[in-house]
């Protein structure tokens, strides 16, 4: 994953915390803290706080700051069918142009995912999972999709799972089984396995909402 500015590594930084979990509903953010543990100047984490105040992953609340919202369960139904269409139509994009460079750095992403879900680190591998989906929507090239999409994500609830340790071995397997039609050549069975696991996700969130 490519960033050109220290504004964007901070944001893509906290999305990725945010989706983790490791920032909670309710959550409370601040500037200096993050920018301390980051190891940047305040300027970039104020900055990219706006940006994501934009899309939605945390929320100005009056006289307390900037903090997590929490996620609007009877929404999700129709933030799933969104993130369906939108990620499918990525997925297709992304297949059809990209290069044997490419789908090696995703294999090596998945290696990487495939060893945090074995020492079951939760929030290492739901950011690493976002990492992986987020890298292979980039090489659509189509920005203004994967920024509505990354609004989507902000909006998903992720962390209503019944089981983390379950589910974690489903995201290796569903990762694992897209990296096989990919590396396979593929290109039509590769998005049907992003879409399946995007639903497969969605069937076992939905019961616990």
């Amino acid at each position: 994953m490519t960033f050109f500015t220290k504004l964007d590594q901070v944001a893509e930084r906290l999305r990725e915390r945010i989706i983790a979990g490791e920032y909670k509903h309710g959550d409370k953010l601040k500037q200096a803290e993050i920018a301390a543990e980051l190891g940047v100047s305040i300027t970039p984490v104020r900055e990219a706080l706006k940006v994501l105040e934009m899309e939605g992953f945390i929320v100005s609340v009056p006289h307390k700051g900037l903090s997590v919202p929490h996620i609007a369960a009877e929404r999700a139904q129709e933030i799933f069918e969104l993130r369906v269409l939108l990620e499918r139509r990525l997925t297709q994009m992304a297949v059809e142009r990209m290069t044997k460079e490419q789908i090696a750095e995703l294999r090596g992403m998945h290696k990487e995912f495939s060893a945090l879900v074995k020492k079951r680190e939760i929030y290492a591998v739901r950011a690493a999972n976002v990492r992986f989906h987020f890298r292979v929507y980039e090489m659509a090239d189509c920005p203004q999709t994967l920024q509505f999409v990354r609004v989507l994500w902000a909006k998903y609830p992720f962390n209503f799972h019944d089981d983390q340790v379950i589910r974690f071995k489903q995201l290796l397997q569903e990762h694992a089984e897209f990296m096989r039609k990919l590396e396979a050549g593929d290109k039509e069975g590769a998005v049907a396995a992003m879409v399946d696991h995007i639903q497969t996700g969605w069937s076992r969130v939905s019961k616990n909402i």
